[in-house]
């Protein structure tokens, strides 16, 4: 008897006692992409995971943004910030009096120019507790993909009802900009890597920097 023979065989005799030959009828399994986790808490999961990424956040409430975001950058020593399209006015104005250099990507900036520039200023998708992974679907307000890959900082407001458990439950608030076919970028801390001496080195993809805003 042959090797393919003998798996063959014992394939067989363990499912002998199987009647039913679509397994998707024998082994029903009730799930749902997208359920829920039951976290208990989850913007608690989501700060710590955050955290573990050695992200700065800091928790506001819905009038307290310009001044949390003008902190986050002071503490990051930013004094230049790229402004994308559809930030609200107010945070401008208070960026503004705050003695910040302000760019618009309208017309667009350079890759050159982007460099240059301390901070960038976005909103955001969606967070993921699970994994401490935000989304940008670059909507208004988180601008397109180079602004948020350039600079060396940024600064990422996200609301609280943005905060889902898990990624798959993530995947389902992005469905409309996937359907589209918009970019999608995912945001774990700054930007990391390490060689196989574990040499670390931050920012060669993006920002090394992720200072999170999560209003309440």
């Amino acid at each position: 008897m042959s090797a393919r023979e003998e798996v063959l065989r014992r394939i067989r005799a363990a499912t002998r006692d199987v009647t039913e030959k679509d397994p998707a009828v024998d082994v029903p399994v009730e799930w749902e992409y997208g359920r829920p986790l039951g976290t208990v808490d989850v913007i608690a999961d989501f700060v710590e995971k955050v955290e573990d990424y050695k992200a700065a956040v800091r928790r506001c409430g819905d009038g307290e943004i310009a001044a949390t975001v003008i902190e986050a950058l002071r503490a990051l020593d930013a004094h230049s910030v790229v402004i994308p399209a559809g930030l609200p006015d107010n945070w401008i104005d208070a960026l503004r009096d705050a003695g910040f250099e302000l760019h618009s990507d309208e017309p667009v900036l350079s890759h050159a120019q982007l460099n240059g520039i301390d901070a960038v200023v976005t909103t955001a998708a969606v967070g993921m507790a699970d994994s401490g992974t935000i989304a940008l679907d670059h909507g208004i307000g988180q601008g397109r993909r180079a602004l948020t890959l350039l600079p060396d900082r940024h600064i990422c407001v996200i609301r609280e009802d943005q905060v889902v458990s898990d990624v798959p439950e993530g995947v389902v608030r992005l469905t409309p900009a996937l359907t589209q076919r918009r970019p999608v970028t995912w945001l774990s801390g700054g930007s990391a890597t390490s060689d196989i001496e574990l040499s670390r080195v931050e920012g060669v993809h993006g920002p090394r920097h992720l200072s999170v805003v999560l209003v309440g």
